[in-house]
């Protein structure tokens, strides 16, 4: 079962706009954000895709000068541990076993030891792309992945060292965002109107009912319904894994929203950065109530916001930006 809903959305202004922080109130869904911005010290645009560690560290990537950052939000320190050249790095986690990151440009899931600055490369089987796109973390330490040119969807032992590596039938589906839910993947499939996951060791597509749909991330709700935002026309939509129905609603910017980036907070609230206006901005609809907040603009502008995490243990989003910024949006 299909259903497509439109909400009427009232737009209301944020207050305290500032050129580090934004602030602002309220709003439909009831939620307040504080948004922050550091820049980042290092040479190169789109730092990107943030990953809190049990330390509270911020660890983060530069995609187009190869290197893994780290930043402490309480000292304001950055550092940097440079990658081989052309490694173009992608997503990056932390696990009890090392800092791992995705090797988008040179085929490969990296290990990094930050006490040493020694990296590991791990290759996974086979002769196409294997560019290892986004990481996605299970409760015991081992990792999910996507090749979006590879049309693949891989998993990695990361005791062992052993790859398990998952097809993709339909051509072009360029598997792309990724998250486990009670260990089970999520992928989604940014090439198709479709959704993707593996069970019984078997990878499964989700058809979306509208052909022009393109879900290029999602996140999953403590429900276990899964939701992604529909960066070709403008639209959230959820999946119910029991029911196997799907409903969809228009973002607030419309066809010009792009939601790119999304993630669910400790509220069943499902935030996306709407990248197709500027400035980005973030906008959050609350998955009970079914109402969608006011916008908070990105102080930078945030060129694209790609990806971002919540960090439970503080109540804060972390985002990167291609203006070079590091971003907390502190939930209120």
């Amino acid at each position: 079962m299909f259903k497509l809903i439109t909400l009427t959305w009232l737009m209301c202004l944020a207050l305290g706009a500032g050129a580090a922080m934004a602030q602002s109130d309220g709003g439909e869904a009831g939620v307040r954000l504080d948004i922050q911005e550091w820049d980042v010290p290092f040479d190169g645009g789109r730092a990107r895709d943030p990953w809190v560690d049990a330390e509270g560290q911020v660890w983060f990537v530069g995609q187009q000068t190869h290197y893994v950052g780290r930043f402490t939000p309480d000292s304001g320190e950055f550092e940097r541990f440079p990658l081989e050249a052309g490694t173009g790095p992608h997503t990056i986690v932390t696990t009890e076993r090392g800092v791992w990151y995705a090797g988008n440009r040179a085929a490969h899931l990296g290990r990094l030891d930050p006490a040493s600055g020694e990296l590991e490369r791990f290759v996974p089987p086979g002769n196409g792309p294997r560019d290892v796109h986004s990481i996605a973390v299970t409760s015991d330490g081992n990792l999910w992945f996507t090749e979006q040119g590879g049309n693949r969807v891989g998993y990695f032992d990361t005791r062992d060292h052993r790859f398990t590596m998952h097809d993709v039938s339909a051509g072009g589906a360029h598997p792309y965002g990724i998250v486990v839910h009670d260990d089970q993947p999520w992928i989604a499939l940014f090439g198709t109107h479709r959704l993707a996951t593996v069970t019984d060791g078997e990878l499964r597509t989700i058809e979306l009912p509208r052909p022009q749909t393109r879900p290029r991330r999602l996140d999953v709700a403590s429900n276990g319904q899964v939701w992604y935002g529909d960066y070709a026309t403008g639209h959230i939509g959820r999946y119910d894994p029991e029911s196997g129905e799907v409903t969809e609603w228009p973002a607030p910017a419309g066809e010009q929203s792009r939601p790119y980036a999304v993630v669910m907070d400790g509220e069943d609230r499902f935030w996306i950065v709407e990248t197709g206006v500027r400035p980005n901005r973030f906008v959050a609809f609350d998955t009970r109530a079914e109402t969608w907040s006011e916008p908070f603009e990105i102080p930078s502008g945030g060129g694209t916001v790609r990806h971002m995490v919540y960090d439970a243990e503080r109540d804060a989003i972390w985002f990167g930006t291609d203006e070079n910024t590091l971003g907390r949006a502190e939930l209120k």
